[in-house]
C-alpha cells in the first residue's frame, strides 16, 4: 500500500501535479536529505505534499508544495517553474525560496520568514508543512544516532531548533487558526523531549 494516498490520488486527476512529482523527481535525482540518516532528497517534497493534501490544499499547492526546493537545491530556475506551471505555482516556489545572497544563515531564515508571511495561507501552509517534515524526519534519524544527527545538519542542531523556534513563533504571529501550525508545535515538543530524554540519560 502506498504510503502517499493524497498525492497518488492527486496524480490521477491533476496533470498539474502529475508533471510537478516528476520533474521534482527528476531535479532531485540522487541528491540526499540532510540530517535524515541518508535518505532521498525526494522524500521531502513528497512528504510536504501529501501533508497538506491531508488538509485538502489545492493542486496548484500541492503543485508548489512538490517544487518547493528545486530553484533552492537544484539547476531548475523559476523562469521554469513559472513557465511550465503559470504563476500561482512559480509564486508559491518563489516564496518558499529561501535568498543566497543573504550570507548569515539566521538572516537569511529571518527575511525568508517574512518573506513567507506576506505570501499569504497557501506560503504558509507550504512553509508550515515542510517544517513539520523537517522535524519529523529529524526526529527519525535522532531516534537511531542521536546527537550524532547534527554532523549531517548544514549547522549546528541547537541553532537548528532555535530557528524552527522561531519560524513556529511566526507561523502563530501569521496563521494561529491553521491546524498545521498546531501540528508543527506538537512535532517541536516531542523534538524537546527526545533530546531532553537522550541528554538525560547520558548523564
Amino acid at each position: 500500500m502506498s504510503s502517499t494516498p493524497g498525492i497518488d490520488a492527486a496524480v490521477e486527476r491533476s496533470e498539474l501535479v502529475r508533471e510537478a512529482l516528476e520533474t521534482a523527481r527528476r531535479a532531485h535525482a540522487g541528491q540526499l536529505r540532510r540530517g535524515s540518516d541518508g535518505r532521498p532528497y525526494i522524500d521531502h517534497p513528497v512528504a510536504v505534499a501529501e501533508l497538506l493534501s491531508m488538509h485538502r490544499q489545492l493542486d496548484e499547492v500541492l503543485a508548489a508544495a512538490l517544487l518547493h526546493d528545486v530553484v533552492e537545491k537544484t539547476e531548475v530556475g523559476l523562469d521554469e517553474v513559472r513557465a511550465r506551471f503559470g504563476e500561482t505555482v512559480a509564486g508559491l516556489v518563489e516564496a518558499l525560496t529561501e535568498d543566497a545572497a543573504i550570507p548569515g544563515y539566521e538572516e537569511r531564515k529571518e527575511e525568508h520568514r517574512r518573506r513567507v508571511a506576506g505570501g499569504g495561507p497557501a506560503a504558509l501552509a507550504i512553509f508550515a508543512a515542510d517544517k513539520i517534515t523537517n522535524v519529523t524526519m529529524l526526529r527519525e534519524a535522532y531516534s537511531l544516532i542521536g546527537e550524532g544527527v547534527s554532523d549531517e545538519l548544514a549547522v549546528d542542531l541547537d541553532l537548528k531548533i532555535y530557528v524552527w523556534e522561531a519560524d513556529l513563533e511566526m507561523l502563530f504571529d501569521e496563521a494561529p487558526e491553521m491546524d498545521l501550525t498546531d501540528e508543527l508545535a506538537e512535532e517541536m515538543v516531542g523534538l524537546w523531549g527526545d533530546r531532553f530524554r537522550t541528554v538525560r540519560a547520558s548523564d
